[in-house]
């Protein structure tokens, strides 16, 4: 196997981990008004459940966009100057939720508070529903010209074909949210938040199912139907465990269906990166858009140092705030001394509300 290659994978892996993790994250801000209603404290305790994890989670997508820059530099370039808007927009609302994550509770106003919930519920819809148009139209293809430049508009990325995916990653997303909502808290909150993973959910399976059988039969091979398979039996499966109380067999069922529906795409995707509907030998493939050996090979012995030591740490960070959390655990709004420590991992993010 050439460095290419092994370089496609670990970009797929990275990607596989960020809508996995970040996933939940989106979810949960989408998800904010819905399972929290009008009650602070409830909010709150929504907020907290990923308070200690939401910016580990995007430094999975930060690595994976400097891998890609790094072993993949044409398509890094064409996948910036094609996708410039969408991306921008996705920048921004990351930007303007994780500020909202921080100040939201700078100030006892309710009038404020509000405010930055929207930018919460908006920061978190946007990339959710932007990162499955991007990662459809990467599979599509794009106009792509033979200086591999992009040449079409922002109305050729909104195909039918992309904006189903967009509408697959907004529900699958919403779904996982409230699935860990559910795993995370107990209460009003965790049966509000199974009762929405069900009705979110099978709005999810009826999309999910027309896009991956159209993806299948358009850009599909023999593998990857069976990567498709495990991804809709895994979300059916997450449906069922989260009606019968499992939150746990759920969360990881929703958690594979994300990971088995990206490597789909991957595997779909491959030996390109990014395929050109103007004509197939413009499309840039793991070959025309790597970088150079010496380059790929720095990098790699850089990922097998560094990689073990940061999943060691997310993985630590999981567990130290693994306890559920309930209204009982929030310590006073408005900058009041907050009570005695709890045991570790069931004040899970406190500081973040």
């Amino acid at each position: 196997m050439e460095l290419t290659d092994v370089w496609f994978i670990l970009i797929a892996v990275l990607w596989v981990g960020y809508f996995v993790l970040e996933g939940f994250d989106f979810g949960v801000g989408m998800l904010l008004p819905v399972l929290g209603g009008r009650d602070e404290q409830q909010r709150r305790v929504l907020i907290n459940t990923i308070g200690p994890v939401w910016d580990g989670n995007e430094v999975w997508l930060l690595v994976a966009g400097g891998a890609t820059f790094a072993a993949f530099p044409e398509w890094y370039a064409s996948l910036f100057s094609g996708f410039y808007l969408a991306l921008l927009l996705i920048l921004v609302a990351l930007i303007l939720r994780g500020v909202a994550f921080e100040y939201r509770g700078k100030v006892d106003s309710p009038a404020w508070r509000a405010r930055w919930d929207v930018a919460i519920i908006v920061g978190s819809a946007i990339p959710a529903l932007l990162w499955g148009v991007a990662f459809g139209n990467i599979v599509r293809g794009v106009q792509l010209d033979e200086n591999h430049h992009y040449v079409g508009n922002l109305f050729d990325l909104l195909n039918p074909y992309a904006l189903l995916a967009g509408l697959v990653t907004l529900t699958l997303f919403a779904t996982h949210g409230a699935i860990f909502v559910a795993l995370k808290t107990d209460g009003p909150i965790r049966a509000r938040a199974r009762a929405c993973a069900t009705r979110v959910g099978v709005l999810c399976v009826v999309l999910a199912a027309a896009f991956l059988l159209w993806t299948q039969l358009s850009y599909g091979r023999t593998w990857t139907w069976v990567t498709a398979g495990v991804a809709a039996v895994a979300l059916i499966g997450g449906l069922l465990s989260n009606l019968r109380g499992r939150e746990g067999w759920a969360f990881l069922a929703t958690a594979v269906t994300i990971a088995a529906a990206t490597v789909t795409l991957f595997g779909d995707l491959y030996p390109h990166v990014l395929p050109s509907t103007v004509d197939p030998a413009y499309g840039l493939t793991v070959d025309n858009a790597a970088s150079t050996p010496y380059t790929l090979k720095i990098m790699t012995w850089v990922a097998v140092v560094f990689t073990p030591i940061v999943l060691a740490y997310q993985a630590w960070t999981y567990w130290v705030f693994r306890k559920r959390l309930t209204v009982e655990h929030l310590p006073p709004a408005g900058g009041l001394p907050a009570p005695a420590p709890t045991p570790v991992g069931t004040s899970a993010g406190a500081g973040r509300s």
